[in-house]
């Protein structure tokens, strides 16, 4: 069966900073969904206090935490977590995206356009990653599709939610960045 709007107009996505006196209500879908936290390192969240918690403690702090939106509505997030010291030329990329958006192109715009900008806006930046669980195949292939480069699996790399996971890295480089 079709997705609703399955035809997806581009120019009616955007990226941009999390507003804490908007958004809250939209991050509570897809932080309370179980199917959209599966993968994620932190728990779904059950009420709104543990969204506007994490709001204060972690998304206003961020160096790079911007909401996807659709007619700009927030749908999902992207993060970019700066390393430093000797490993500042690295930073890892991280997103999620409400589930009745899936499959829509939406995620793998949001990554081809923050992997297209954030080389500019970091220039100590050479190397972007993204760390997925190997059970994760859609988002293996978002990453895929936005030209990240699956480098290989870092078996029993860390404990998600009380397992042992394997993780798929991929990477995308700034020399791999389209020339516009």
């Amino acid at each position: 069966m079709a997705k609703q709007d399955d035809q997806l107009n581009q120019s009616n996505l955007s990226i941009r900073p999390f507003d804490p006196t908007t958004d809250v209500d939209d991050l509570m879908v897809w932080a309370s969904d179980d199917q959209v936290t599966q993968f994620c390192s932190w728990d779904t969240y059950t009420s709104k206090d543990q969204a506007v918690e994490y709001i204060n403690n972690f998304v206003l702090n961020h160096p790079y935490y911007r909401v996807i939106c659709l007619n700009n509505r927030a749908v999902g997030a992207i993060s970019v977590t700066y390393n430093t010291g000797n490993d500042k030329c690295r930073g890892e990329l991280g997103y999620v995206l409400a589930s009745e958006y899936w499959g829509r192109g939406i995620a793998t715009w949001a990554v081809k356009a923050v992997g297209c900008t954030i080389f500019e806006e970091r220039s100590e930046l050479e190397r972007l990653e993204a760390l997925v669980d190997v059970e994760n195949k859609g988002s293996q292939r978002v990453l895929e599709k936005a030209g990240f480069l699956k480098e290989g699996v870092l078996r029993k790399y860390c404990i998600q939610k009380g397992k042992t996971c394997d993780m798929v890295m991929f990477s995308f480089l700034s020399i791999d960045v389209p020339q516009m």
